[in-house]
């Protein structure tokens, strides 16, 4: 990417007349030229209530912008809700999304030529879409997150959309009838912000803080709380700053601050996608991270928060416990994050967390330092014969850390919802979902409907689940996703029939199937790619062509296999 830090809208002379008068007509005047341009990538949207704040916090940065002697200049973004198109043909654009956000941002600030920009987003896409950008583009650059969503609340109990999922599966075991359903259906997302827990959205929005490129704080805010315009106000100061100083995305993102952004996933149990987004992010960046980093670190980073899906609390409650800063500040004390790397504050890490109290104001939400919930991380590779590339497990809130059982192969997710629905799966199974990888869906889709009902029926401990798709941040249980190689490009999973012995090991990090390599080669022989996968078009087509594999983030930017 060549630099284009200022803008040639700024160049002075006849030249750039037709240009200069062009810039008139949206609102710049003779001073305003020689003022930095900045982008403000605005991914509002009625679509979710992720997003549905955005647009207040876009019209306090266009304010603050042009207060400090900047000219914003706003373009839209798209999103897709996952919770909505979960369980849906609608979730194979989800991880596609995230290529499209990537590639808007890239272009407009490219065919503006952008002196800086200030990247608003809220769903799970959003994220680790503008950072992508971000990384591409490297000009100055902040991300400002939208906020969580406040808990629902129903008989004293806390809410979040995954509430919703759960609650179809205990309907379906006979433990809540219609009235109950419906309530809860009612209560789980009183308002705007991303879904509660520490799933995918709230887990990107605090690895791209403990990566330096937001404000301190500002991950786990509620979208409906005035601090969070506050901080969008404060964002844009930081980037003028950023934009003077010449600090660009590329100081920031580094090997040192992924690994600070892994650190802080691990320790605040969050989800499976942070491996595929950061993955995403670090090539953007030119920066070399594996899917085996991800396990280096794990072993020696423990969890310390109790956050849903698979502990008790919400963001809001990191949030008054003391946020991610502090978070840090314990991580830091003992010798676990990377305090000189730079923020885009201006200062490092251990600068920014000088004052902050490595003390939670709540234990139960986080834990001391040597009293954790578990010992190491909860996002384990696995690797063996049937993920020989590498897959991702997720491996708290569950009793047994291995099964073996028979396979239940489904070729899709809508026919093993189908299965469940029937209650054709019993104990001891390992479901199968397959032909859901990146380049398989297209698209690779989230799995929490089935996951969700299997925990509602009460199997959340004794099925287990694997897919070359991927899971919702809402997901726990035994369940490993990212199987690759995928189905779809001929990868053992896609050999796999009904009654083979699987075995899910977390401990010895390992998936395997009870079949020699033999046969494994001789049921090759007889595997031919579905008819069904053929017949792709549109953009769907586009970026099943481009699609790497899971285990390299599932970029599009440059195939890496």
């Amino acid at each position: 990417m060549e630099d284009n830090y200022r803008s040639k809208a700024t160049t002075k002379g006849v030249e750039r007349t037709p240009n200069r008068a062009m810039l008139r007509a949206v609102g710049f005047e003779d001073g305003d030229f020689d003022k930095p341009i900045i982008g403000i990538a605005n991914g509002y949207s009625t679509i979710t209530p992720c997003n549905l704040s955005l647009g207040r916090l876009a019209d306090a940065a266009v304010s603050e912008a042009k207060r400090v002697g900047m000219m914003p200049q706003v373009f839209g973004t798209i999103t897709v809700s996952d919770g909505i198109s979960m369980g849906t043909a609608g979730m194979k654009y989800s991880l596609i999304s995230r290529e499209v956000i990537a590639d808007s941002i890239e272009t407009v600030c490219q065919g503006q030529q952008m002196d800086g920009l200030l990247a608003i987003g809220g769903c799970d896409k959003n994220m680790p879409g503008a950072m992508i950008a971000i990384a591409r583009l490297n000009i100055p650059s902040i991300f400002v997150y939208g906020g969580t969503i406040k808990a629902g609340h129903l008989n004293g109990k806390a809410l979040t959309v995954v509430s919703a999922f759960e609650a179809v599966g205990e309907y379906l075991a006979g433990k809540i009838g219609d009235e109950q359903l419906s309530a809860v259906e009612k209560h789980a997302c009183p308002g705007a912000g991303s879904c509660g827990g520490m799933y995918t959205a709230n887990t990107m929005s605090s690895a791209i803080e403990a990566m330096g490129m937001s404000l301190p704080y500002s991950s786990t805010m509620a979208a409906e709380d005035d601090e969070k315009r506050e901080s969008s106000i404060a964002s844009v100061e930081a980037l003028r700053n950023a934009v003077s100083s010449r600090l660009l995305p590329r100081d920031i993102i580094t090997r040192r601050s992924l690994e600070n952004a892994i650190t802080v996933v691990m320790a605040t149990g969050g989800s499976t996608n942070a491996v595929l987004h950061l993955l995403a992010i670090a090539h953007s960046a030119g920066v070399e991270l594996k899917i085996d980093d991800f396990e280096m670190i794990r072993r020696r980073v423990p969890v310390l928060c109790d956050l849903k899906p698979s502990g008790r609390f919400v963001m809001t409650d990191l949030h008054r416990a003391g946020g991610v800063p502090m978070v840090m500040k314990m991580l830091l004390d003992n010798g676990l994050l990377h305090g000189d790397c730079l923020t885009i504050t201006g200062k490092t890490v251990e600068e920014n967390l000088a004052d902050v109290s490595g003390e939670p104001l709540d234990l139960e939400v986080v834990r001391r330092f040597n009293e954790p919930i578990y010992a190491d991380g909860h996002l384990a590779i696995l690797r063996g014969n049937l993920a020989e590339e590498g897959a991702v497990a997720k491996i708290t809130g569950i009793k047994s850390r291995r099964i073996t059982g028979p396979a239940r192969v489904f070729e899709s997710e809508e026919d093993c919802m189908a299965a469940i629905m029937k209650r054709q799966i019993n104990a001891g199974d390992v479901i199968v979902i397959r032909y859901e990888g990146p380049k398989g869906g297209p698209g690779m889709r989230e799995m929490l409907a089935p996951t969700s009902a299997i925990i509602g029926l009460g199997l959340g401990d004794s099925v287990g689940l694997i897919t070359d798709g991927r899971f919702s941040g809402g997901t726990y249980g035994m369940v490993v996703g990212h199987v690759a190689p995928e189905a779809a490009v001929g990868g053992n999973i896609a050999l796999l029939r009904d009654g083979d012995m699987i075995t899910i090991d977390a401990d010895e990090q390992t998936l395997s199937v009870d079949l020699s390599d033999a046969e494994l080669d001789e049921r090759r022989l007889q595997w031919t790619l579905p008819e069904r996968l053929r017949n792709v078009t549109g953009v769907a087509d586009k970026y099943r062509k481009l699609v790497s594999s899971s285990s390299l983030g599932a970029i599009t930017d440059g195939r890496a296999e």
